[in-house]
């Protein structure tokens, strides 16, 4: 049972490889269609459970970054029908999904400032997406409970003493060895794919760092990194800092072709 469940999982594995956009493997065991399929139904369901912003300038300005975004997105994602709702929802937060769905808090509009600082939290989200991170989560998910009940079921035909206790420090190494960790790669990877996206679509990627700094003032007291999903905001600043310079250069061309966002 025990080679056949480990079997199995190999296959999963090597059948799912891939590689994201900046060049990391990744496994990811579910089609486009399923995914756009779960993001789709996700984002209807919020929108029947959360109210929705209904002023126009501020859905006019959402949306008008988002549409230079889109622009620069890889052809499969750019010809897809985006739908941009505006949340009335205090916290500061955005997030997009597969299927084409973005959405925006209101209580962001508090901490980005301004169209470029916007750019920065969208770019990153829509990053997500196409780096097929909700693919990744999902599939990364399924083969950790697939390796837990192996080795649940390897322990109770060894009738292993205190198994239940090996088992519950099995759950925590896999949450804080590997789920975390893969959390915070995907942030970053996303912080760096959000830097280049905003910085074609022509706004200015220093607004990527100003927003973390106000995101930083904002925000309350943090858990230590390595039991966050999400990175410092001191790590994340470091991080887009290295790609800044490429990031300059892709606005600079951006401005020079014309592509220059004024989203008021």
């Amino acid at each position: 049972m025990k080679k056949l469940l480990t079997a199995l999982a190999i296959t999963l594995a090597i059948t799912g490889c891939k590689t994201s956009p900046t060049g990391r493997t990744q496994i990811t065991l579910y089609s486009d269609q399923k995914m756009n399929e779960m993001g789709v139904a996700s984002f209807a369901q919020m929108k029947e459970q959360q109210p929705i912003e209904a002023n126009k300038a501020t859905n006019a300005y959402v949306k008008c970054i988002a549409d230079h975004l889109i622009e620069q997105l890889p052809s499969e994602y750019a010809n897809q029908q985006w739908e941009v709702v505006v949340f009335k929802e205090p916290s500061a937060n955005a997030f997009a999904l597969p299927g084409g769905k973005i959405g925006v808090h209101t209580g962001l509009l508090d901490v980005a400032k301004n169209q470029h600082q916007l750019a920065a939290v969208m770019g990153h989200e829509v990053g997500h997406v196409i780096a097929q991170h909700a693919n990744e989560r999902v599939s990364q998910n399924s083969l950790l409970q697939f390796g837990l009940q192996a080795s649940n079921v390897a322990l109770q035909m060894g009738d292993v003493q205190y198994r239940d206790a090996i088992m519950q420090g099995l759950g925590l190494g896999a949450q804080f060895g590997v789920a975390l960790p893969f959390s915070r790669s995907h942030e970053s990877e996303a912080d760096v794919i959000g830097l280049d996206l905003m910085a074609k679509a022509g706004f200015d990627p220093e607004g990527s760092v100003a927003l973390w700094q106000n995101m930083e003032a904002a925000s309350s007291e943090r858990p230590p990194e390595f039991m966050s999903t999400h990175p410092a905001p001191q790590s994340r600043i470091a991080n887009l800092q290295k790609g800044m310079n490429k990031a300059r250069e892709l606005k600079q061309q951006a401005w020079q072709s014309g592509r220059k966002p004024q989203c008021k």
